[in-house]
């Protein structure tokens, strides 16, 4: 990204300075039309070669068709790459249909590349872990079989309200695969925030950790799941959760 410098010899002193002088001189440090190309070796591996710009711009709905059929494995392919009829709300890509977490993993394991690291992991507390894109086509597919065992079907919603660790994707792309809708919820919030979230969603399911660390101390997440569905009204009929910092946890 351009950074702005101050041109030679600007000096200004805020408490001198009148108010459109000030701003005559935050616009003159604005400018920016310096530019820093890469080298010739560093561009030559990159996906994005200059004429596929070209060829974007010549036909944008073909040029798109063309890479989504490239890039992604259809279940179903498409049928018109752009429906433009009911502008301006467009459709893209209309009559396909795929699986994210099919092209997320299992394809690359398919195509030999499973060995390759998909997460690298490191926790607050300095704990590690690696994951490669076969080891978490496996975690997903446990995960997505668990959520199916507690009643999870396709068009169901659930809410993750997890940490940032590997289960968090793990679900998310376990949903994915049974298709599943997933709602993230931030860790940070409160009960009565979670609860009106999991309400707008009419969530089935909630996925939670026994607590997470923050500052390097432990802090407990499963107390505001409970606080959050201690009152009837809710769709939710079970809460999954998983082990991150051994709090004590009501079942």
């Amino acid at each position: 990204m351009p950074v702005a410098t101050p041109r030679r010899g600007l000096q200004m002193s805020e408490a001198n300075a009148s108010p459109s002088a000030q701003s005559d001189a935050l616009e003159n440090l604005l400018h920016e039309n310096r530019r820093s190309p890469p080298s010739p070796e560093f561009a030559a591996p990159a996906v994005a070669q200059p004429g596929i710009y070209e060829e974007a711009a010549a036909g944008r709905p073909a040029f798109w068709a063309k890479q989504a059929r490239e890039l992604l494995t259809w279940e179903q392919d498409f049928t018109q790459a752009l429906d433009w009829s009911n502008a301006p709300f467009a459709k893209w890509y209309t009559g396909g249909t795929l699986n994210a977490a099919y092209n997320a993993l299992v394809r690359h394991v398919e195509n030999g590349l499973g060995d390759r690291t998909a997460i690298f992991f490191e926790g607050e507390p300095g704990d590690t872990r690696t994951y490669t894109y076969a080891q978490l086509a496996e975690e997903v597919k446990k995960a997505a079989n668990a959520l199916e065992s507690l009643g999870v079907a396709k068009g169901n919603r659930v809410a993750v309200y997890l940490p940032m660790i590997p289960e968090a994707v793990i679900t998310m792309l376990a949903c994915a695969r049974i298709g599943a809708v997933h709602s993230v919820d931030f860790g940070g919030f409160s009960a009565e925030a979670l609860r009106s979230r999991i309400e707008d969603a009419e969530a089935r399911l909630v996925v939670t950790a026994d607590g997470t660390f923050r500052r390097g101390k432990p802090s407990p997440l499963k107390p505001a799941v409970d606080a959050a569905l201690a009152q009837d009204g809710h769709t939710v009929s079970s809460v999954l959760v998983v082990r991150r910092n051994s709090e004590p946890v009501d079942w």
